[in-house]
């Protein structure tokens, strides 16, 4: 997507650009009253409506296109002295109300030259115009300065500033789009070594005694279907591999989560205070209590966004010494409709909650939902009929032995 200052911008971009860059042309009222009302002869006329026409192009052509990239600073440069010739010979051939173009010659100057050039054509274009506001039109130089001279040199100096900001967002969103596609790449390389590593060997030791088993088959049946033997068990392995490979990929993390929520909710117009990344003191979840974590974020923000009409949602993630062990608490607090698109104690979990009650579980972990507090992270402010929701899951950040027992128990032969 472009922005104000690139180049290839789409029609309905130009237009709003256009637009920005229009609304300053509300400083022309003088000369176009002054043609309108002095009362000056046909060709005076005509050739004033002319001359402010070709300075109004050439303003425009510098500020539309040249304020993010110059590729022929030669066409630049003769634009700029074309906009300041037409100036100079507008402002000195008519009304004292025409000086007021030298402002929008120092809005050109810091808008499409680099800050060190700027730093001298602004004053020079300033005092250009004092000498012929006093010497064209006797305007007293303290009146000159002190009004027109002073707004000009802040004009130009403002938009060296608002040209440099520009480029610097332009650059910032072509580093952050570069980023993500360095780290698309990385993911295509990391999935491509992974498949080779698993793959590779089991498939070439698959051609290899598919190779072998069929010289055998005719004259050492029994040498053959052990090799055939061996096919099967190599492939079943390389099958287990691929599948514990795509789990890994499809595994949901805290920080990938974290991010998405706050994508989703600012998408959805919810003001969301969600922090970075997980809290780096104390011991770590494992993958499995993470991605139970991360499950509970997803279910809760989408919750949230689809059914809460909320302004505001916090999510906090804190480490909490309990009775049972140190644990990863997970809260998810909105000032939305409340028991309207959540639950109480009271009232029975809906699918999607029953679901995460059941993952938490499975990991020891437990979650607990109710009405928002009244000075909760979500401070928005409280509506009438708006009590919030609040949604909370914790998971032990210790093995639990008895789980893990249980576990290894059932797990193991009889």
């Amino acid at each position: 997507m472009h922005t104000f200052g690139q180049g290839d911008l789409s029609r309905r971009q130009a237009r709003a650009k256009l637009g920005w860059i229009g609304i300053w042309l509300v400083f022309m009222a003088a000369p176009v009253r002054d043609l309108v009302e002095g009362g000056r002869p046909l060709a005076a006329t005509v050739l004033g409506w002319l001359g402010l026409g070709a300075f109004v192009g050439c303003y425009l052509v510098l500020v539309f296109r040249y304020t993010l990239k110059v590729e022929r600073w030669r066409l630049v440069h003769a634009t700029l002295g074309a906009l300041v010739a037409l100036a100079a010979a507008l402002s000195t051939g008519m009304d004292a109300a025409w000086l007021g173009l030298w402002v929008y010659v120092a809005v050109s100057a810091g808008a499409v030259l680099p800050t060190r050039q700027a730093a001298w054509v602004i004053p020079g274009v300033t005092a250009l115009m004092l000498v012929i506001g006093v010497y064209a039109h006797g305007v007293r130089a303290v009146d000159l300065v002190m009004g027109l001279g002073v707004t000009t040199l802040l004009v130009g100096y403002a938009m060296t500033g608002v040209r440099h900001l520009i480029r610097t967002t332009v650059q910032l969103r072509q580093a952050r789009a570069t980023v993500a596609q360095l780290a698309a790449n990385e993911e295509r390389l990391r999935l491509a070594r992974d498949l080779h590593d698993l793959l590779g060997h089991s498939l070439s030791l698959i051609t290899l005694k598919s190779e072998l088993a069929g010289r055998m088959l005719p004259g050492q049946p029994d040498k053959a279907a052990q090799q055939v033997a061996d096919i099967e068990q190599v492939s079943r392995q390389a099958l287990v591999d691929v599948r514990a490979a795509v789990t890994g990929y499809r595994r949901l993390t805290l920080p990938g989560q974290l991010a998405g929520a706050r994508t989703a909710l600012l998408a959805a117009g919810i003001d969301a205070h969600v922090p970075l990344e997980p809290p780096g003191e104390g011991p770590a979840p494992d993958e499995e209590r993470e991605a139970a974590l991360a499950w509970a974020l997803r279910e809760a923000v989408t919750n949230v966004v689809r059914h809460s009409g909320a302004r505001n949602c916090a999510v906090t993630l804190a480490s909490r010494q309990t009775l049972a062990g140190p644990v990863l608490e997970l809260t998810v607090e909105d000032d939305g409709v409340g028991p309207a698109h959540g639950v109480t104690p009271a009232v029975p979990h809906g699918n999607g909650l029953t679901g995460l009650t059941e993952r938490l579980a499975a990991v020891g972990g437990a979650l607990d939902v109710g009405p928002a507090s009244e000075r909760g992270p979500a401070r928005g402010e409280r509506r009438k009929g708006h009590p919030g929701f609040r949604l909370t899951a914790r998971v032990p950040l210790e093995p639990d032995p008895a789980r893990d027992g249980a576990a290894s128990a059932l797990g193991s032969p009889a």
